[in-house]
């Protein structure tokens, strides 16, 4: 549970953060050279899934993984540090992030993908879009035998943030793979909403969410087209 609340605490932090104040006027940023496609898919070969990280967005994994390892248990020992993305190593650390996703996924929690539409320092009219993968041991969570046994606590977790549920929860099918989907949005202004849909899959005795945040439903679906399972050959 701790893992996955303070996944909520900190997304929203970032997304709200950036939304707080309009967008300074100024010169137009010189455009990034457009990375490689290894540089924009992460791979998860523990879980088997891949995710298809949007063009342009920044990677926070580090910085939403070390505030969580600050409070978890010694018995869940450190976390290696994940890789952020730049133009100059993007090869390499592409390379590091995915040997992290194998590597890591066996402990207890873990942040395996945080990303986001911009930094969350810089000021916006709009929510900071994120998507944030994250595995926790599913022994922390007494009677779990299902992914649909987290709603209870995921539920109680989003609310405790401000968000309000939308709808039932739901199962949603992705490439034969069936994932628990909970949907949520919170009012931040009169006119700005903040969205929010968790996926949750039960695989190898760990508790995979996948956290997507938007500003509006049909962002939040399309950020949920980049996940995917299997290998790319199979489809």
């Amino acid at each position: 549970m701790r893992c996955y609340f303070m996944i909520c605490v900190f997304v929203v932090a970032f997304s709200i953060a950036s939304a707080s104040q309009p967008a300074p006027k100024g010169a137009t940023p010189a455009p990034k050279a457009p990375p490689s496609q290894d540089e924009q898919l992460y791979r998860n070969p523990m879980f088997g899934f891949r995710y298809k990280i949007p063009y342009g967005w920044v990677e926070r994994t580090e910085e939403m993984r070390e505030p969580a390892e600050s409070k978890a248990d010694a018995a869940e020992g450190p976390e290696a540090s994940a890789s952020s993305s730049n133009s100059s190593s993007s090869n390499s650390k592409a390379t590091s992030r995915n040997k992290s996703a194998n590597n890591k996924s066996a402990n207890l929690s873990d942040v395996l993908l945080a990303v986001f539409e911009r930094p969350p320092q810089a000021t916006a009219d709009s929510v900071n879009s994120a998507v944030v993968i994250a595995s926790e041991a599913a022994a922390a969570y007494r009677g779990l035998k299902k992914a649909e046994d987290f709603l209870g606590p995921l539920t109680e977790l989003t609310t405790a943030q401000g968000f309000k549920p939308k709808g039932d929860p739901s199962v949603l099918e992705i490439d034969a793979r069936e994932l628990v989907r909970a949907d949520f949005s919170k009012q931040l202004t009169d006119k700005l909403v903040m969205y929010q849909s968790t996926l949750v899959l039960l695989a190898k005795g760990q508790l995979v969410s996948f956290t997507f945040v938007a500003g509006s439903e049909d962002e939040v679906d399309d950020l949920i087209e980049g996940l995917r399972f299997g290998s790319p050959q199979s489809r």
